[in-house]
């Protein structure tokens, strides 16, 4: 594991690593990012009137305009197949704020007694003096629990999985295979809003597994993809409940269901009950849908085989948004890497206008929802408008702009994290690109697996790498302003972020016309 920039020596590297690109070439465009330009953005971006550019807020969509004009002015391409410049994520969370579930002189207990997910279910309050035992729930056109059965407005109970003989072999499949009624729960909540019931108790013969490996969905909620299931519209409400829960809602009765679910085994024939029972629902559901955006242009390659193999530039460009009236501009966090590779972006483009284009494509995305947990990354590589196996590599660039206390007599620098966790190649060509040009200091202290701080996993490359694409991060480290309202721009140095800017674009651009991409090692 690399802790250290002299770990490596160039006359070392030399011998593994020759630059391919036409070093006139990439300095005569990488010379291009100014300090003066990189000051221009940043001032705007980081400005007040962005209000810390908070995912889903208008001073995000102000950001989100800002660079689409940017890169439109440029002649950056939209990514293939686009029309515009956005792809829209959206993220929901929802969690219970009260989940109350009571009977005769009984007050059931969530997650022991009980679970529910908030996204399956709406807010409900409601009362049952009546529950229709129906099987397994299961609408199917080998099994039908629900034929010639009214369940409009009722309480359901059904056991989980599928009615199955003494070997084990499914009525539904005819095998010891499962079908999905067995795996995919959504399907029973489903199938009885269909048919009108009002809730459906699931019994789960395993609660406490089920528990287990779900609390925290069920307890504290977290941001999924999408806009939520609008579960209103698509299931009824339902619960999973223990078997002891099951014996105390149908008392006495409860031998009746037991000779039920064995008479089906035997004869795969559905059975049904109606049983008198007491239940009272109140659940209060709490849901945030959160809305942003990522912004993405590209260079085409001009290659006929390497433009179908692509660079990635990512950077967030969004921030923590405002307090009371208290703004979190983040200059350096993460306004820095926004304005960089704008800047690379028009250099790269500058270069395919004057018909000096890279070979392979480049792209560069603006993601927001990093600060929410790399939603905007996330939501990118689950749903990638280019393949992911088209994709070679991922610079990704946070918090280029200050000088952290180790490096306050030698700005030129930067931390280098991920570039050898994949590829050894990526590694190399990034410190000879390096020793050709700018001459930072690379630093990998923040590369070692045992750092504390693991910076690896907390920016947005780290999706990439997820998808086993070859990353590099670049980072200055963190400072007393970090995530504070004090993280303006008269903080940032600019001579240091064109610094960066240069190496980064000279990294792209070399990465962009080497014949061999850097290889998975």
């Amino acid at each position: 594991m690399l802790v250290g920039f002299a770990f490596f020596s160039w006359s070392n590297l030399q011998a593994q690593v020759e630059l391919e690109s036409d070093a006139s070439l990439s300095e005569k465009y990488g010379s291009l990012i100014s300090s003066k330009e990189l000051n221009a953005h940043l001032s705007i971006i980081a400005s007040d009137g962005f209000e810390g550019r908070e995912t889903g807020t208008e001073g995000q969509r102000k950001a989100a305009a800002y660079l689409v004009e940017k890169i439109k002015a440029y002649g950056l391409d939209p990514l293939p197949g686009e029309v515009d410049y956005e792809q829209e994520i959206a993220f929901t969370k929802e969690r219970w704020s009260s989940i109350n579930a009571n009977g005769i002189n009984k007050t059931f207990k969530h997650l022991w007694d009980f679970c529910s997910f908030p996204a399956t279910n709406t807010s409900i309050e409601a009362s049952f003096d009546e529950v229709v035992f129906l099987g397994y729930g299961i609408q199917d056109e080998k099994y039908n629990d629900y034929a010639d059965v009214d369940v409009k407005g009722k309480l359901l109970m059904v056991y989980d999985s599928e009615p199955t003989n003494s070997n084990g072999v499914s009525y539904i499949t005819g095998s010891t295979d499962l079908s999905d009624w067995s795996t995919d729960f959504r399907k029973k909540f489903r199938v009885a809003k269909e048919n009108g019931a009002a809730a459906i108790l699931i019994i789960d013969r395993d609660i406490k597994n089920r528990i287990f490996t779900n609390r925290n969905r069920m307890l504290n909620g977290r941001f999924s993809f999408g806009k939520g299931e609008d579960a209103a519209t698509n299931y009824a409400a339902n619960l999973f409940i223990s078997s002891t829960m099951a014996k105390d809602l149908l008392g006495k009765k409860g031998k009746k269901v037991i000779k039920a679910r064995k008479k089906i085994s035997k004869s795969g024939k559905p059975v049904s009950l109606k049983i008198r029972t007491d239940l009272n629902l109140n659940f209060e559901k709490e849901t945030r849908t959160l809305i942003g955006s990522n912004v993405g242009g590209m260079i085409e390659g001009s290659d006929p085989v390497l433009k179908d193999e692509y660079v990635f530039v990512t950077a967030h460009y969004d921030h923590l948004g405002k307090r009371a009236e208290s703004i979190y501009n983040g200059a350096d966090d993460n306004g820095s890497g926004t304005s960089t590779i704008l800047e690379v972006a028009q250099s790269f483009a500058i270069a395919k206008a004057a018909g000096n284009g890279p070979k392979r494509s480049v792209v560069f995305i603006w993601v927001s929802g990093e600060e929410k947990g790399l939603l905007g990354s996330a939501y990118y590589v689950n749903d990638p408008i280019i393949s992911l196996d088209q994709t070679i590599v991922d610079i990704n660039v946070d918090m280029v702009g200050r000088v952290d206390e180790k490096y306050e007599d030698n700005p030129e620098y930067i931390y280098v994290i991920g570039a050898d966790k994949l590829s050894q190649d990526l590694h190399d060509i990034n410190e000879a690109v390096n020793s050709n040009f700018n001459n930072l200091t690379l630093d990998y202290t923040y590369n070692d697996e045992n750092d504390p701080n693991r910076y690896y996993y907390r920016s947005d490359h780290y999706n990439f790498a997820k998808n086993n694409i070859p990353v590099v991060f670049f980072f200055n480290g963190t400072h007393e302003d970090y995530h504070m309202t004090t993280d303006t721009v008269e903080k940032i140095n600019f001579e240091k972020m064109e610094k960066i800017g240069q190496h980064v674009f000279y990294l792209a651009w070399e990465i962009s016309n080497r014949a061999e991409k850097p290889q998975l090692k």
